[in-house]
């Protein structure tokens, strides 16, 4: 049994005010009630709110009181995340972890910005993998970014075990949200650690989900402290043997005998996508565009990338022909 103990801290954010004070008062009640806590995460945009005109340079005063907060308690600390304003002057929506020594061990930069939204922030494009010694492998991945299976499946092909997903949702779509940390949990055999804030911050309903895609904990609409103790070592078997010793999703797509074309944006294959529009706000009495042939997409999509039918007459929705497999299924 590797054993590890996270809490999450759902609570009020405000939008004109920091949030930093309230952080650490939540932080030093938690730690008097459950002192065996080794980790500690807030929701997205915590600190101050998510109103991008708050941001701050990267290395400020509220990372050097959380710092001195995580060494004083001796946990791990992800204050959820804060907008950051980059050198170039971008703005960034950044996660930043520190250890039990009060030391930076890595930042994160959300990789999907809830666009068309949050047209005015930037996009970060590095993954974020750190080990806990003697623990296991943690990644983070902020809010929209689990809306992209891709994203944790990079993270999981490297090991990670725990995702930990501090989200700021307030919106109708928290119901999906979090159908999806479930599957995620299923699909990659992970647990996820998800945490929502409360008024500016988020409707609430944080979970926590283990590797079965059991939920292990559910907030509701008020404050929440949840330490949750983990068993790694459920990952691992899991992923040895299967989700209730059946599916062996990671060694499945492992051992795949498909490329997926769709990521080679010179392929072709995401033809139907550039029919899309763009990725912009919708408009008050927008009208529904006229339903095109998929036939003609594909084909359209072909054509533009030299890709021809095997045979004249072909089928143009047909996928490339592969090896064929002994056994189907």
């Amino acid at each position: 049994m590797t054993p590890f103990a996270i809490a999450g801290i759902q609570m009020y954010v405000n939008a004109l005010q920091p949030n930093v004070e309230g952080m650490l008062q939540r932080l030093d009640i938690l730690m008097a009630r459950f002192p065996w806590t080794q980790m500690v995460l807030f929701s997205e945009l915590a600190p101050f709110g998510p109103l991008p005109r708050h941001a701050l340079p990267l290395h400020n005063d509220a990372i050097s009181r959380f710092q001195e907060a995580a060494n004083r308690h001796n946990v791990w600390l992800i204050p959820g995340s804060m907008f950051e304003r980059a050198e170039d002057g971008r703005i960034f929506n950044t996660t930043t972890v520190i250890n039990p020594q009060g030391e930076i061990v890595t930042h994160y930069r959300k990789m999907f910005p809830f666009r068309p939204y949050e047209a005015d922030v930037a996009a970060g494009t590095e993954f974020c993998i750190f080990d806990v010694p003697g623990v296991g492998r943690f990644g983070l991945s902020i809010c929209y970014d689990i809306w992209f299976p891709e994203t944790t499946r990079h993270l999981t092909a490297q090991g990670v075990e725990v995702l930990l997903h501090p989200v700021l949702t307030g919106t109708t779509d928290r119901d999906a949200e979090l159908a999806i940390a479930r599957a995620t949990a299923a699909q990659f055999q992970c647990y996820v650690f998800d945490v929502n804030g409360l008024g500016a911050g988020g409707n609430g309903r944080s979970c926590v989900v283990d590797p079965s895609a059991q939920v292990l904990h559910q907030s509701a609409g008020q404050e929440d402290m949840f330490p949750i103790e983990l068993d790694l070592d459920q990952v691992r078997r899991q992923r040895e043997f299967g989700i209730k010793g059946l599916g062996q999703v990671l060694k499945s797509f492992r051992d795949r005998d498909v490329e997926f074309t769709v990521y080679d944006r010179a392929s072709g294959s995401d033809a139907y996508l550039h029919q899309l529009g763009p990725l912009q706000m919708p408009r008050q009495g927008a009208g529904t565009h006229p339903v095109q042939d998929l036939r003609d997409t594909s084909l359209i999509g072909a054509r533009e990338h030299r890709i021809e039918p095997a045979l004249k007459g072909a089928d143009p929705l047909a996928t490339v022909p592969m090896k064929p497999k002994s056994v189907i299924g």
